[in-house]
């Protein structure tokens, strides 16, 4: 990604040198590079890689700015094919900051620098000052949500993995490394995440509205391919939050009887939802019962000791017939830089500073997991948004008979 953005770089650098009116006023001239300067370049495109890991946080901190300025809903909200220039963006944000354009222009064109934006040319380059128009690529419209058809995107989550809760348990990971214990637990006075939403609303309001929005497209995408909710009367939603998942299941299958089940200072802020039943309780005690248990991103978010706990309840809670149906991320065997394991990785350093000994896992792991559990049969059901689909069956057909 590196390589491709400076050769378009140079490119574009030697088209404007070779121009009569830059090159008259500047006196610049292209260079050509030659075969014996390849190791010359490799050695420059090394160390501009160097420089990316040195600066590469600022590229998710500048999308956090421009998604509380409201960058990504003003784009996306134009006419199809329309473009903005920075001073009719700010026009659009309640400010009256003469430096507001120019701040505005230099993030949106870091973000189109960077793939996230794309950006076109109002002027000919050969004349300065020159404007730029920018307008949402397919990955930005991710972030917008004018551009969803149910009102969400990942801004939320943007916000949470950016919060300042969050941000202070990278200070710890160090001290975890070479002491032992949990990065989140030692940057807040010993509470794992879980516990410092119970104590603090407006990080618990962070944490909720993240994972409503991130709940809605998963389930909603999980829906349109995967079918093992059909012949079910009764499911568990374990860890589901304020209920948006069951309420998702439960419409498209209105004979399925929804319990939503949580700790107590989530299901206190949970909406009713037409036939889901919310239930507080502490899931390494025992979940309610039901055809079918629902742990969507929740084994990733514990260690796994922790994970054997709640599969085995899981396991005392079903029927024989019955099933956990999971949802998780699934890590390489092999380091691979391909954009889909990268995302993987990343979510298991998510784990590894936000939660108390979760992580991203093999398909292997999660299937000793499952038979560690009690569990017979283990069924891959699908893939969604990067995510795979398990279901971890009590006795399959085969073994029953």
């Amino acid at each position: 990604m590196g390589k491709n953005r400076r050769q378009k770089a140079q490119q574009r650098q030697e088209q404007m040198a070779s121009s009569s009116s830059f090159a008259g006023q500047t006196n610049v001239h292209p260079t050509a590079i030659g075969n014996q300067e390849e190791q010359k370049e490799e050695e420059e495109q090394v160390f501009s890689q160097a420089m990316e890991l040195v600066y590469g946080s600022l590229i998710p901190m500048a999308m956090h700015t421009a998604i509380e300025l409201g960058v990504f809903e003003i784009l996306g909200k134009v006419e199809s094919g329309a473009t903005l220039s920075s001073e009719q963006i700010v026009a659009q944000m309640p400010t009256t900051n003469p430096d507001a354009p120019a701040l505005v222009e230099r993030i949106c064109s870091f973000l189109a620098l960077h793939g996230v934006l794309g950006c076109s040319l109002v002027d000919d380059v050969d004349t300065l000052p020159f404007q730029r128009l920018y307008y949402l690529k397919p990955v930005s419209k991710h972030f917008a949500r004018c551009c969803n058809q149910d009102g969400v995107s990942l801004a939320p989550l943007v916000a949470l993995v950016h919060d300042k809760v969050y941000l202070e348990s990278w200070s710890q990971l160090k001290n975890v490394i070479l002491e032992g214990g949990h990065a989140f637990n030692r940057a807040h006075d010993g509470m794992n995440a879980y516990e410092y939403a119970s104590k603090d609303a407006r990080f618990s309001q962070v944490f909720n509205t993240a994972m409503f929005n991130r709940t809605t497209i998963l389930v909603k995408k999980m829906l349109e391919s995967y079918k093992g909710f059909e012949k079910l009367k009764q499911v568990v939603d374990v860890g589901g939050g304020i209920g948006v998942a069951l309420s998702l299941i439960t419409s498209k299958y209105p004979n399925i009887k929804g319990i939503n089940f949580d700790l107590p200072h989530v299901i206190q802020h949970a909406p009713p939802f037409p036939g889901v039943k919310h239930v507080a309780g502490d899931m390494f005690e025992s979940v309610p019962k039901g055809d079918a248990i629902f742990l969507k991103g929740i084994l990733h978010a514990w260690s796994d000791d922790c994970c054997l706990k709640l599969l085995k309840n899981c396991y005392n809670a079903l029927p024989n017939t019955g099933k956990v149906i999971v949802l998780e991320q699934i890590l390489p065997i092999y380091a691979d830089i391909a954009p889909f394991f990268q995302e993987k990785s990343l979510s298991d350093m998510l784990m590894m500073t936000q939660t108390p000994g979760g992580k991203e896992r093999m398909q292997q792991e999660l299937f000793a997991l499952a038979f560690g559990a009690g569990f017979k049969g283990i069924s891959i059901a699908g893939r969604v948004c990067n995510t795979i689909v398990l279901e971890f069956i009590k006795y399959p057909t085969e073994i029953r008979q």
